[in-house]
């Protein structure tokens, strides 16, 4: 038999016009990122501050408001679970597609709403969407970023935070200027569907298997999935992503009239939690960056949990005393939520056991926090001050630390 020919190399054009290419998809893939990331938010955030022209418009009572806060934690829980299921079957840049398609459309059509149920359903249809991007996000940096995940992972949660002030801030002007709160809710579609098209490009370059898996030893069986509910690690990271969560909701629903009924006037209430918000657009990414680089993060778990104690423990004891101290504090405490996302990344040996991780320690983690907000109000309303809810908040922060602490060890999964 003749000898067969080996392949001839590529030419230098060949070879220019390959890494041309690995550019350009790389960088599609970090504005397919930060545009997610912007939409992860606001349709959260745009709501509360015309939840009460939303309540005249839809005559919706005070119980299926307070109902209606805890809609996303519920949806983040259970939808998210499904997003490993859709992720192996269409790809995950297919699935984040299509999830900031029905983003864009919940939100449209939420505003058009005529009744309570409607609204509920519509928001609930936005949040599935975003359920599912809270899941493969991590993956995809995973998979296209692997050398830089606390980078990226940064940059997308600095977007995401992005994304929740700017909701917060602008649809009030924007339903003002154009007379109804449903023009200030419906337009954030319009910045969802703007994200659908990088996705799609990003979908026609996938990564290859071997790039979604990690190296495997020739006719090697492939590695059995990790059982994460008997790893510690994995519910290490899940109870960190359940208390930090617990703790951003009550920020986002209670911080603002705890400063109102500390004697401070609506606006300067406003200013203090735009501060605890704003700051973590650049903390994100600086955080984040810097625990990538980190065999541990465990360190940085402690600190941002004694920034939370401290916080919490001021505005227990003089919450006019030094507001914006107070709010500095619980701003750089939530920065717990892009070191849980740089975590999880970091945690899974390879792609395949990061998009189980993700779904794992949010979903659980998102059922974890559904009660604390509750049962905030419950205490505040019990006993009728602020002081119990904050005691419990400080206390809350203990296992938050100590699940840190155990999460950010040098482990990997898988």
């Amino acid at each position: 038999m003749p000898n067969e020919e080996p392949a001839a190399p590529r030419s230098a054009e060949e070879r220019e016009d390959a890494a041309r290419s690995v550019r350009w998809v790389r960088r599609v893939a970090v504005v397919a990122l930060l545009m997610a990331a912007v939409n992860l938010r606001p349709a959260v955030t745009s709501l509360g501050p015309v939840l009460e022209e939303v309540r005249a418009g839809l005559g919706m009572s005070a119980t299926a408001a307070g109902v209606l806060t805890s809609v996303p934690a519920a949806c983040f829980a259970l939808v998210g679970s499904a997003a490993p299921r859709l992720a192996r079957r269409f790809g995950p840049d297919r699935v984040i597609a299509a999830g900031m398609a029905v983003i864009a459309a919940g939100l449209a059509l939420r505003a058009l709403a005529e009744g309570t149920a409607l609204f509920a359903a519509l928001s609930a249809l936005a949040l599935a969407g975003i359920a599912v991007a809270n899941v493969l996000l991590p993956v995809v940096v995973k998979q296209r970023f692997a050398d830089r995940v606390g980078m990226m992972t940064g940059l997308y949660s600095m977007a995401l935070n992005l994304g929740a002030s700017s909701a917060a801030a602008v649809t009030v002007p924007l339903a003002k200027a154009f007379g109804d709160w449903r023009v200030g809710l419906g337009a954030w579609a319009v910045l969802a569907a703007v994200a659908v098209p990088p996705w799609i490009a990003l979908a026609r370059h996938p990564v290859a298997a071997a790039s979604r898996t990690g190296p495997a030893a020739p006719n090697a069986a492939p590695r059995p999935a990790p059982r994460l509910t008997r790893d510690p690690t994995a519910w290490a990271l899940t109870v960190y992503f359940g208390l930090q969560a617990t703790a951003a909701y009550v920020v986002i629903g209670w911080l603002p009239q705890i400063f109102r009924d500390a004697g401070l006037s609506a606006q300067t209430a406003g200013l203090l939690f735009a501060v605890t918000a704003v700051l973590g657009v650049p903390l994100s990414f600086v955080l984040a960056a810097v625990a990538g680089r980190l065999r541990s993060q465990s360190g940085i778990a402690v600190a941002i949990g004694v920034f939370g104690i401290v916080g919490y423990a001021g505005l227990w004891a003089a919450p006019a005393g030094a507001p914006l101290l107070w709010a500095v504090l619980l701003g750089v405490a939530n920065c717990s939520f892009p070191l849980a996302l740089t975590m999880i990344g970091m945690r899974g040996r390879d792609s395949v056991t990061v998009i189980r991780l993700s779904a794992f320690a949010q979903s659980a983690g998102y059922l974890l926090s559904i009660p604390g907000p509750i049962l905030v109000g419950a205490l505040y309303q019990h006993s009728g001050s602020w002081r119990t809810p904050l005691v419990f908040m400080t206390l809350l922060m203990l296992p938050q630390l100590a699940a840190g602490w155990l999460a950010g060890r040098d482990r990997q999964i898988g």
